[in-house]
């Protein structure tokens, strides 16, 4: 199919993706630092699960969790920055109607969960805080198995609603995205019918879902600031507060990136059209980059395990 702006389909076999319109020619460069943070991201998440796997001491739920987002970061940068790279290095830049609805799922699917397990991530802080001594028993593996298993069914529930009405749009406009991977609204707007039903949809889920889910964990904190200014001594509430410090990050690193490239794609039209390109693929990422360097550095157990793993030496 061509790239022609102007086409007589209602139903596309491709759509072709742009990268960052207006940047084409420095579409090589771009793909110097993404290739270089997708590669740390990979490196970073898979020795989480690696050290977690192999170090028993940390086989209970905030490292569970832990690897659960991990999983999510890898699954949600390896659905789009090959394809990314791919445009940038190859100018491979269709891509079938059928794999824009399968990438257009796993970003916006496991973004939902990554959201999720923040939110299961601050339940653990709550309960070891604020309830230590029944940590143990509220958050059993069974019970982390059923946080997880629930948090994906929710997701995926929630995006397929995405799909749904962006496969019954008729396309008869043009097959041409303005972004370097398939993102709802993004798609939607190419085509040719009334697309309210599928900008409220997203309104909904970013101001309801999440919405809700950014209340629960504030409502957490609010919790766990009020146990820890209950503690007795200054050092024991800098302690507790410290076992914090990597959710909270944690937190920023998604939510900022997700919320600001979220209202520059729906409201922002006087923001030029590669500078919301260029937002909208980095901030898939930055939680993926950030988050093993955060709990790394942060984490006394991983960041323990770390140095071992570096300093061994055979007899």
């Amino acid at each position: 199919m061509s790239d022609s702006n102007t086409t007589d389909f209602t139903n596309p076999s491709t759509f072709i993706l742009l990268g960052i319109p207006g940047l084409e020619a420095a579409h090589i460069w771009i793909s110097i630092p993404f290739c270089a943070i997708y590669a740390i991201a990979m490196l970073g998440n898979f020795t989480i699960l690696f050290i977690v796997k192999r170090e028993p001491s940390l086989h209970e739920p905030m490292f569970y969790f832990l690897c659960m987002l991990a999983v999510t970061d890898l699954v949600m940068s390896t659905s789009t920055v090959p394809k990314m790279l791919s445009i940038f290095w190859f100018h491979s830049r269709e891509i079938s109607f059928s794999a824009c609805l399968t990438q257009m799922y796993f970003v916006h699917s496991f973004s939902a969960m990554e959201s999720g397990i923040l939110v299961a991530m601050a339940f653990d802080r709550y309960v070891a805080i604020c309830h230590p001594l029944r940590h143990s028993t509220i958050l059993t593996n069974s019970a982390v198995a059923k946080i997880g298993l629930g948090v994906m069914l929710c997701s995926g529930i929630i995006t397929l609603t995405y799909l749904f009405l962006a496969s019954q749009w008729p396309y008869c406009r043009t097959n041409i995205i303005l972004h370097s991977y398939c993102r709802h609204i993004a798609v939607v707007m190419l085509a040719c019918a009334d697309i309210r039903i599928s900008s409220y949809y997203g309104r909904f889920d970013l101001f309801a879902v999440i919405g809700m889910e950014v209340f629960f964990i504030a409502l957490s904190y609010i919790q766990i600031i009020r146990a820890i200014f209950r503690l007795p001594t200054k050092d024991a509430r800098l302690k507790t507060f410290g076992t914090c410090i990597s959710h909270i990050c944690a937190i920023f690193t998604f939510y900022i990136p997700d919320f600001f490239s979220s209202l520059t794609q729906r409201f922002s039209h006087n923001v030029p059209l590669h500078l919301r390109a260029l937002i909208t693929s980095v901030y898939l990422l930055v939680p993926p980059v950030l988050h093993p360097i955060i709990y790394g550095v942060r984490t006394k157990q991983i960041r323990g395990r770390l140095v071992q793993l570096f300093t061994y030496k055979n007899p």
